[in-house]
């Protein structure tokens, strides 16, 4: 079972960063079987830029719940499962950190779609998200936001698990703790 997360930050660094929308979805190999999404309260201003990019605003995301109202949540979604998400230490390294400002040591064992991608389909210009959708003519509806995208990474994640045929899937090998 695979839980395959997106996030949304107000920037680039989870030490001075925080959390604004998590998708999480549960994949059973085949398909989708429970999904969580939400905004997320990041108890600071979003960065113009930022905004630019995702569209969410401080407005959006004022009633939003704090990560700690939801962590329950993205623990209990990701417990047992392999944290699968398109460049993998990103998210993982912002779950992490809330989880470490919480006093929690979150530790799954994660999987990232662009190292994956890199092996399996080799030879591409770029491996961003959008490219590689592109590339795959794969649709992505409301890129930049955590559901959308993480719904890409599904198709994506998908995709390759039918392109490697082999006994013993690619993937097991790019697996991290």
């Amino acid at each position: 079972m695979y839980s395959i997360i997106d996030i949304e930050t107000t920037g680039g660094s989870p030490k001075t960063e925080k959390i604004t929308e998590i998708s999480l979805l549960i994949h059973d190999g085949s398909s989708i079987t429970d999904e969580f999404t939400t905004l997320i309260n990041p108890e600071k201003r979003i960065p113009a830029f930022i905004t630019g990019i995702t569209g969410i605003t401080d407005k959006m995301v004022s009633g939003a719940p704090k990560f700690y109202e939801i962590a329950r949540k993205v623990i209990e979604m990701t417990e047992n499962r392999i944290f699968v998400a398109h460049n993998a230490s990103f998210d993982y390294g912002f779950i992490r950190e809330e989880f470490r400002q919480l006093g929690y040591t979150y530790s799954r064992e994660k999987l990232c779609t662009v190292r994956l991608s890199r092996k399996i389909i080799p030879g591409l210009r770029s491996y961003s998200l959008g490219k590689l959708c592109s590339e795959l003519n794969i649709r992505i509806e409301n890129r930049h936001r955590a559901r959308g995208d993480a719904l890409a990474t599904v198709k994506l994640f998908e995709m390759l698990l039918e392109i490697d045929t082999s006994d013993q899937p690619l993937y097991r090998d790019f697996l991290k703790r």
